[in-house]
């Protein structure tokens, strides 16, 4: 990392560095009035451990110094005013890295050009175009057969240009059309991103107050809260840690976690993830300065010289999240405002899908020249469902198009060269070349539109079109899509994996029971009850073996309920302080952060929290707080009616256990044990050995907190069992309390023959006797598990793993999970749709996930599962649609031209035809709105095929309705219209009024059908709800105005 820090301060010019005077590589001017630069900073984050806290020992004294020359304050921060933080973002850089310069519309137009059949059309017009301005030197063409037709006026010889040029006009209004298409979706995402890019906000310390700032404001200087779950937005020096570990992998490709400090390894870097422990650490690079902004300046410099070697796919992708900003350095990931999705790129893999937008790890850019090597190891979900059928499909009618068009073509050249070489015996004549040449450019052109109708490449242009404005409007419902194709994957979930609190729960907690001083006490309470020191010791615990980020705040409105900042079980205990008429903010100032002595942070293993203070006296007190049962095995003593520790033994936390926790859980409560400890000062106990430390403890109380379901969960869990979507519960809390939650949100019903288990059964249940995992035994597990209770993330993953590989159904089961913990990243990555929490997931479980649930709320996914069966919906609509006007126009246009040597739709007929079909449908289709009705059926199933019977019978039962009109009016139209025919005409005349009529017939027809195809599940009604969607009704009524001033002209 050192040497490419090095290189990167060297890669930009002098002065060249960012945007206008932002922070400049060689510090010229970078400074300002600050007493330190870019370069020396740059130099100083480069270090690490020792010669790290040498350097800052030797230049600044201590991180004091450092905090001063930076014009800081470890407890104070930066003042926050616009004007110093314009000085700073002027001296030191923003923290922003400029996103990849987006596509211009002629870039876009030149990719729509790149489209083969498009091409072939190009250079069959430019041939037709020229040899209609040919005449042959001289010569007589009578001789040339029957084929110069009798019929000729003499003004039709001049208007044989027409149809080239017309061809021509046509290929550029569907090359425009094509680019407007993609620009306009560009724009629609970068409006996106632009509002994501304020989501992610990170904790600083201004003018003494800890306020939350978009990662995009944060600025050299800056004092940053670290905590549990983060990922670090910018580099800095920590100056206070509480037992902090580091995953570092992202930069160094090292696994193990790095445990950071202020005297040991006090250096952090920007895109590396916090593991456990909390924090505060100085700012001191940002933006292109950064150790992630550095990668990713030279991963730039990189991808410019292979530019013209490989576009494809190589450059690196961009996240639509909350947690990868597109405009700042965000989290280690590039900020590249380029979605991969476009219409041209999805055309390149046989109409499927090329839009699951992967995260780009720092990793990848740890060393350019291993980059491509480091790429192909990121892990990639296997194809969605829908990408998988729609690829297939394709690639089945883009061979029979190729193999009519082919048909077309040799049996127009072979009736051609029979009738005019046997059957009149002409004989081939120089001066007739070029009206032969002319007959066969003819043949070609009506074989490549065949072809440009039966390819659907309107297809990638409707998923794309469905996917983008599906993703639109699930952001007004609290979805925020990262992963572009989890969208309609959810249309096929058949099982979710819920977690408990703050999903089905309303996260806000609230002691309602405890027991203190053994008594039991169903309310909270009276202050007189309780005995002053355990009082005392009470508020003590929990207001210092808490994050000092959590904390009550008066309400927003008089007489509404105190806001809850940081975590809520903890604001719940604050709250219990408060009602017991105490203050927790007096011991804080008391007892600065900066004081602890010791934090054993919160984790998943530990399912405690522990913290050290140093008493006057030298000795040290822990104060402990944790799953009641857990904690509960390491107390020895607890507080009896007089404050005094008394003996407590097993059979006492036995008699506890069912008398206290049990009554409480079986409520719905979750139960917390807070306990104490104190220990000698001298000698000092080893506090790395923490099985020792945290042992023998006195039980001061335990607390039954309330997190009550929300109200719109039962509603909405009713409707995910009714859409055929098994709903499971994963959650942390014990299993009484987890049976209770359940069966208050609907999950089980009392007498259901389903299962409810912790994770140790669950465990023993799925191992052998080694130990070992065996899929045979979760298969037995799973389809009656509804919840799982105490599991760790390593069971959320086994038990989603396990689901997923299963094969006792049918069909495979498609799982969505959901997860806020940095640790259910596996769970999370494994599922089909990763869930995360908005409000109360980590940055890492953010970036594990393909979909952020903005509030929070297990009624939002109910949504996601609409939006995915709608986005399903609409592709069937718009595939019903297609695949009825291809076989149609297939069919007429080889028939036509078998029996009368042309086509009856002409290609520039065709290509408008192609136009309604491919663009102006897929828009009007795949923008419909979802209904309730679509969660009253069951999920489509992975094997079931895209065309469902009904779609079949409608695409065959309008086909052969529209072949028969279509035959008819080809054959007798002229009898029945009393109208010249229009069959046989010569080489280049004019429209007749005979196929004039067969074309406006035909694309009427296809107008109608549009609304017919509306439906693809029987209904009768194909016009119930067609006002709802303004943009269909548009579309529709534009194309008809289109087409009768097309008519008229």
């Amino acid at each position: 990392m050192g040497e490419m820090a090095n290189s990167a301060v060297e890669f930009y010019p002098k002065g060249a560095r960012g945007a206008g005077s932002v922070g400049r590589a060689d510090g010229s001017q970078a400074g300002g009035d600050f007493g330190v630069t870019v370069t020396e900073l740059a130099e100083l984050m480069e270090l690490r451990g020792p010669d790290a806290l040498q350097k800052i020992q030797e230049s600044y004294g201590d991180t004091d110094g450092l905090c001063q020359r930076l014009q800081s304050n470890t407890t104070e921060g930066v003042s926050g005013d616009p004007a110093d933080i314009e000085r700073r973002c002027q001296a030191f850089g923003a923290n922003f890295i400029p996103p990849k310069k987006a596509k211009t519309f002629l870039e876009l137009v030149w990719e729509a050009l790149q489209d083969v059949t498009l091409i072939i059309l190009e250079v069959a017009a430019i041939i037709s175009l020229g040899l209609s301005f040919y005449q042959p030197p001289g010569g007589d063409t009578e001789a040339c057969g029957v084929v110069q037709g009798s019929g000729e006026d003499e003004g039709e010889g001049d208007t044989g240009w027409i149809e080239g040029a017309a061809i021509l006009l046509s290929v550029v209004c569907v090359v425009l059309v094509t680019a407007f298409n993609d620009w306009s979706k560009e724009k629609q995402f970068r409006g996106l991103q632009s509002r994501i890019e304020q989501e992610q906000r990170f904790a600083v310390v201004r003018k003494g107050n800890v306020i939350q700032i978009p990662v995009a404001d944060m600025v050299v200087g800056d004092m940053a809260q670290v905590k549990y779950g983060d990922l670090l937005p910018a580099d800095g020096v920590l100056v206070q840690a509480n037992d902090l570990k580091i995953d570092e992998s992202s930069l160094t490709g090292e696994s193990d976690h790095v445990s950071k400090s202020v005297d040991k390894d006090p250096m952090l870097l920007s895109g590396t993830h916090v593991m456990e422990g909390s924090g505060r650490m100085l700012v001191t690079a940002v933006g292109v300065n950064s150790q992630t902004g550095i990668i990713f300046t030279l991963l730039g410099a990189g991808e410019l010289e292979e530019e013209g070697k490989d576009k494809k796919e190589d450059s690196p992708q961009l996240l639509t999240s909350t947690d990868a900003s597109f405009s700042t350095v965000t989290n280690g990931k590039q900020p590249d405002g380029a979605v991969e999705n476009n219409q041209n790129k999805a055309k390149k893999q046989d109409g499927g899908v090329a839009m699951e937008m992967q995260p780009l790890k720092s990793a990848e850019g740890g060393e350019v020249e291993d980059r491509e090597k480091k790429k192909t190891s990121v892990p990639k979900k296997e194809k969605s469902v829908l990408q998988g059928k729609l690829t297939k499909l394709a690639v089945q009618i883009g061979k029979a198009g190729l193999v009519m068009s082919a048909i077309t073509v040799i049996i127009l050249v072979l009736y051609f060269v029979i009738n005019t070489f046997v059957v009149e015996g002409q004989s081939w004549l120089a001066e007739c070349t070029p009206l032969y040449v002319q007959y066969f450019v003819k043949f070609f052109i009506i074989g490549v539109t065949v072809l440009v109708v039966a390819v659907p490449e309107g297809l990638p242009l409707a998923v794309t079109i469905s996917l983008a404005y599906s993703v639109k409007k699930m952001m007004k419902d609290n979805n925020l899509v990262r992963h572009l194709d989890a969208c309609e994957t959810m249309g096929n979930a058949t099982a979710i994996c819920s977690d408990k609190t703050g999903t089905l729960t309303t996260n806000r907690m609230t002691v309602v029971q405890t027991h203190i001083g053994d008594v039991h006490h169903r309310l909270v309470p009276d202050p007189g009850q309780i005995n002053a020191r355990t009082l005392d010791l009470l508020v003590n615990a929990i207001a210092i073996n808490s994050a000092y980020t959590s904390k009550i705040l008066p309400p927003d409105v008089e007489g509404g309920l105190a806001k809850q900042v940081g975590n809520k079980t903890e604001c719940g205990l604050l709250g219990f302080v408060l009602d017991l008429q105490r203050d927790y903010a007096p011991v804080r100032e008391q007892i600065p952060e900066e004081r602890l002595y010791k934090v054993y942070t919160f984790n998943s293993v530990r399912k405690s929290m522990c913290t050290v203070i140093k008493l006057p006296d030298g000795s040290f007190r822990i104060y402990s707080k944790g799953a009641s049962e857990i904690l509960l095995k390491k107390c020895s003593f607890i507080l009896d009616t007089n404050g005094e520790a008394r003996t407590f033994r097993p059979r006492d936390r036995d008699d506890m256990v069912k008398q206290v926790i049990e009554p409480m859980a079986c409520e719905g409560l979750r139960t917390i044990c807070i306990a104490y400890r104190d220990l000698p000062g001298n000698p000092e106990p080893d506090w790395e050995n923490e099985a020792e430390i945290v042992t023998e403890l006195t039980c001061i109380t335990v607390v039954g907190i309330e997190d009550p379901v929300r109200p719109e969960v039962p509603e909405a869990i009713r409707k995910c069992q009714r859409a055929g979507i098994t709903v499971r519960m994963v959650t942390g809390d014990n299993i009484s309390t987890a049976r209770a939650i359940a069966v208050k949100c609907g999950i089980i019903q009392p007498g259901d023959d389903f299962i409810c288990i912790d994770g140790k059964e669950f465990n023993r249940r799925i191992r052998n006797e080694k130990g070992e995992i065996e899929q045979e035994r979760i298969d037995k597990v799973w389809p009656k598990l509804r919840v799982l209770a105490r599991s760790s993330p390593t069971d959320k993953h086994t038990l989603v793993k396990g689901i997923i590989d299963s094969t006792v159904l049918e069909q495979r089961q498609v799982v969505a999970v959901t997860g806020d913990g940095t640790n259910d990243g596996p769970a999370l990555k494994k599922a089909d749709v990763g869930f995360a929490m908005g409000i109360a997931g980590t940055d890492v479980a953010k970036e594990a996930s393909d979909i952020i649930l903005t509030d929070d709320n297990f009624s939002s996914i109910v949504k996601a599962v609409m939006w995915g069966r709608n986005v399903y919906d609409s592709i069937s609509k718009f595939l019903q649609f297609q695949l009825t006007v291809n076989v149609v126009a297939v069919i007429v246009a080889f028939t036509g031209a078998c029996i009368t040597q042309d086509s009856p739709l002409k290609a520039v007929q065709m290509l408008w035809v192609n136009l309604i079909m491919d663009t102006f449908a897929s828009l009007a289709l795949a923008t419909e709105p979802p209904t309730e009705d679509l969660l009253l059926r069951k999920p489509y199933g992975r094997n079931n095929p895209l065309i469902s019977l009904t779609m079949m019978k409608n695409i065959v039962g309008h086909g052969v309705y529209q072949l028969i009109i279509i035959f008819t009016l080809l054959f007798i139209g002229e009898h029945i219209f009393n109208i010249d025919s229009g069959r046989n005409a010569p080489l280049h005349s004019p429209p007749s009024e005979h196929y004039t009529i067969i074309f406006n017939t035909f694309v009427l027809m296809q107008l109608f059908n549009e609304i017919n195809a509306r439906k693809i599940h029987g209904e009768r009604n194909v016009f119930d709800g067609i006002f709802a969607n303004p943009i269909f009704c548009t579309i529709v009524l534009g194309t008809f105005a289109v087409q009768v001033r097309i008519i008229a002209l």
